[in-house]
């Protein structure tokens, strides 16, 4: 390939000296209106070629589809033919030319005119075309996106999915707001932080595990209705359906609970599911899902009575105690570990083919959560899961600042993962008084996996973290 960019350069020019190529017409637009002998200026990467002595035939694609394209050497001339025959597949090209039906009826362009606009110099994978190899695809996801055309599909549905949510809450009239992904202490999940070192302040600083609490302070300054579509980072494990940074929807309203927000969920999944699948109804992972509200709700509390003989006033300490030993399993269970066990419940008492929200958490496990009225030992709060996973999670907002001061104090006795300081600023807050409000966090890359029927989280993020290979993580770049 190297040979060729010196022939290429020497005769044309180097390939990669252009610094536009103003076309006028995309590969699907063409097929999507064809017009007889119409002028074209098009341009993309070759992915096939075939001569015929004289003549050639080709296709280019673009980001709107692929297209057949016909070099003649009556029409380009000695000198440009040659250039044509000189192409490897993956050049990106520029053409212009005159739209014709072959006589199999396929939409043609006759190039009259031809630019090399980049030079491919490694070769593609062999067999790239439907490259199967899951390392390489996640590894090079710019080879995955060349070789498959149903991945770049995804993720153009995954662009569209996350323009619906933010037409969604527009239209509810939330405002769309940024807040901070550095935070001196993290804080509005649980969950291990990344934490780095700021240097012209010299001080630890922590990468968001949510942005919860930076948008509650957004309710207390005015703003009624607000949701920030976010990175989010868990120094924690990876998995099929886990990834240490991943995109989230949070979105709060004041002057409503949870339950509003179990209606919002209803309302805008099945939404999402008509404009993706054309229907609420719809197949993942070989099972068929049904979004059609209303959805089902389970008891939390009823269910780990059923299971485990738990009450509500039972404290953390017991009900710890009594799961550990019904299960068999090491005493001192966190909290993810329970909600780990609760998904199993789940997907072993209730069917898996409507979403469920998931109520009646006990306190203890929601230190931000509002308790029920004629319940202290309970919340406001739901979690959603869909076909086994969670993927939004909601409560009505504890606005007590004395509540919440000691919520958060027994926290930190109970989470390992989090730094042993609490968000006084957040209470502080707090004590100006946030009006009552219900907050809705929504796991984008789950809920774009189900809409889009992939396996797996990796299949949804365009370039997930992965291991180095060996030897690079100490390589310098471009070593």
């Amino acid at each position: 390939m190297r040979d060729k960019l010196a022939k290429i350069t020497n005769e044309f020019g180097s390939p990669f000296r252009e610094t536009s190529f103003p076309k006028t017409n995309w590969a699907g637009d063409i097929l999507g209106d064809y017009q007889e002998n119409k002028e074209v200026t098009a341009a993309g990467r070759l992915i096939a070629k075939r001569g015929h002595g004289k003549s050639s035939f080709g296709h280019i694609v673009d980001s709107t589809g692929k297209i057949q394209i016909y070099a003649q050497l009556d029409m380009l001339g000695e000198k440009y033919y040659s250039l044509f025959k000189l192409l490897d597949i993956g050049e990106i090209i520029g053409i212009k030319g005159v739209l014709f039906k072959t006589h199999t009826g396929e939409i043609t362009i006759a190039v009259k005119e031809l630019k090399v606009l980049s030079k491919i110099l490694l070769p593609l994978p062999e067999k790239w075309h439907g490259l199967k190899d899951v390392e390489t695809r996640y590894r090079q996801r710019y080879i995955d996106l060349i070789a498959n055309p149903g991945v770049r599909e995804v993720f153009a549905k995954r662009s569209k999915i996350i323009a619906s949510i933010r037409n969604f809450f527009n239209q509810e009239r939330y405002m769309e707001v940024e807040t901070p992904m550095l935070h001196h202490i993290p804080g509005g999940a649980a969950g291990r932080p990344f934490m780095t070192h700021h240097n012209a302040n010299d001080c630890d600083v922590y990468l968001r595990i949510a942005p919860e609490l930076y948008l509650k302070r957004l309710l207390v300054g005015g703003y009624e209705r607000v949701y920030e579509i976010n990175r989010s980072f868990r120094n924690e494990g990876v998995s099929i359906r886990h990834s240490p940074e991943f995109t989230m929807l949070e979105a709060y309203c004041a002057y409503n609970n949870f339950e509003y927000m179990m209606k919002v969920c209803e309302d805008l999944f099945s939404r999402l599911a008509q404009e993706m699948n054309g229907s609420c109804i719809f197949e993942y992972q070989g099972k068929q899902l049904d979004f059609t509200p209303p959805w089902q709700r389970i008891s939390f509390a009823g269910l780990f009575k059923k299971e485990f003989d738990i009450d509500s006033q039972d404290s953390q300490a017991v009900v710890l105690e009594k799961v550990s030993r019904k299960l068999n399993l090491p005493r001192g269970l966190s909290r993810t570990q329970i909600m780990n066990i609760t998904e199993e419940l789940i997907e072993k008492n209730f069917p898996q083919d409507k979403p469920a929200f998931i109520t009646d958490y006990f306190t203890w496990t929601s230190p931000l959560a509002k308790t029920k009225k004629d319940d202290p030992n309970i919340v406001e709060r739901f979690e959603l899961f869909i076909a086994g996973l969670e993927v939004a999670n909601a409560y009505s907002e504890l606005n007590d600042p004395i509540e919440q001061e000691k919520r958060f104090l027994a926290q930190l006795e109970t989470e390992e993962e989090l730094p042993k300081k609490i968000d006084k600023d957040f209470i502080t807050s707090l004590e100006y008084a946030m009006p009552p409000a219900t907050g809705l966090g929504i796991g984008i890359d789950r809920l774009v996996m189900i809409l889009l029927n992939q396996p797996s989280i990796r299949d949804v993020i365009l370039f997930p973290l992965l291991k180095p290979l060996p030897g690079e993580e100490n390589a310098e770049s471009g070593k």
